[in-house]
């Protein structure tokens, strides 16, 4: 094989000469190239033992390697540790061989050891996506959010339809404030496997924060703005506590009386409590803002009904 490489090399020069026209140097070339060819019995002979003893040495460190695997699934975490610093000894740099030192150090809650074993391996190998899925688990570990959402979301990319990978990248987004990344990862889940009732859970807990989080920001931004006694209004129609929702929405019609929503949900509550005139005004007054709106019109024929 080596000398094979080395024979390709000289006759591809030998190419390049005669296309260049050097008659000189591909000439003395072509000798060289026959030269070669006469010694090769004698050149192989002198390096056998060399590709033999690269061949065994290979063979070794593969099979050292997958004992080390073999102590890693078993448990045995300080053989499989000592295993894996041989194979860095004896083949140098290997990526997977750094991942699985990680392994270990996170089953050993030595986060710090971790962290640098898969920083090692994705610098080996910067598409290594599960090294990053790992890293990112050690760094919120250690309570590196940023440092982790990076990792994370770079894992997520190359590992697309893996869910830890999403289930992970949730977690940093949500130590990180960022509601809108945590409901996309969820959903995320949810498309991965639709059929899962723990992911439909977390989908619907964390658009609960995201809405707790998005009424947070209206309060801080401006806590006389329409939408905020609207989120009061539509608490207060979940609770059933009629009465205070009305008065809410009239609030935000106060301060917004152009924004649309707000008569129809109005409307609503009216018509639940028959009292059909007053549904009737709100959902004119909800027409007038939005005459396209179908949900509008819809209610508007249920009224209409109700009332004979």
């Amino acid at each position: 094989m080596i000398f094979g490489t080395v024979l390709r090399a000289v006759a591809s020069a030998l190419v390049a000469l005669k296309l260049r026209g050097n008659e000189t140097d591909s000439l003395r070339l072509a000798v060289l190239f026959r030269w070669l060819l006469l010694r090769l019995p004698t050149i192989l002979i002198f390096l056998l033992p060399v590709i033999t003893q690269a061949q065994q040495s290979t063979a070794q460190v593969e099979k050292l390697f997958a004992s080390g695997v073999q102590a890693l699934k078993d448990g045995r975490l300080e053989e499989a540790e000592k295993t894996f610093q041989q194979v860095l000894q004896q083949s140098g740099k290997a990526p997977f061989v750094h991942h699985n030192l990680g392994i270990i150090y996170q089953q050993k809650n030595e986060q710090e050891k971790a962290v640098t074993q898969f920083r090692e391996a994705i610098r080996l190998q910067p598409d290594f996506g599960e090294a990053r899925l790992l890293i990112g688990h050690s760094l919120l570990a250690l309570g590196k959010n940023a440092e982790a959402v990076r990792e994370l979301e770079q894992a997520a990319k190359l590992l697309p339809k893996q869910p830890q990978a999403r289930i992970q990248l949730a977690k940093a987004y949500e130590r990180t404030n960022n509601w809108f990344g945590v409901v996309e990862q969820l959903r995320g889940l949810r498309d991965l496997e639709p059929a899962s009732a723990e992911y439909a859970y977390q989908l619907g807990k964390a658009y609960n924060q995201l809405s707790e989080w998005s009424y947070q920001q209206i309060i801080r931004v401006n806590s006389g703005a329409a939408r905020l006694y609207q989120t009061l209004g539509q608490n207060y129609l979940l609770q059933g506590k009629y009465e205070l929702a009305i008065l809410e929405y009239q609030r935000a019609i106060n301060a917004d009386p152009k924004l649309p929503e707000l008569h129809l949900a109005l409307a609503l509550i009216f018509l639940e409590q028959k009292k059909f005139a007053a549904a009737q005004t709100e959902i004119e007054l909800e027409l007038k803002l939005v005459p396209e709106s179908k949900t509008a019109l819809a209610v508007k024929q249920k009224i209409l009904a109700a009332k004979g």
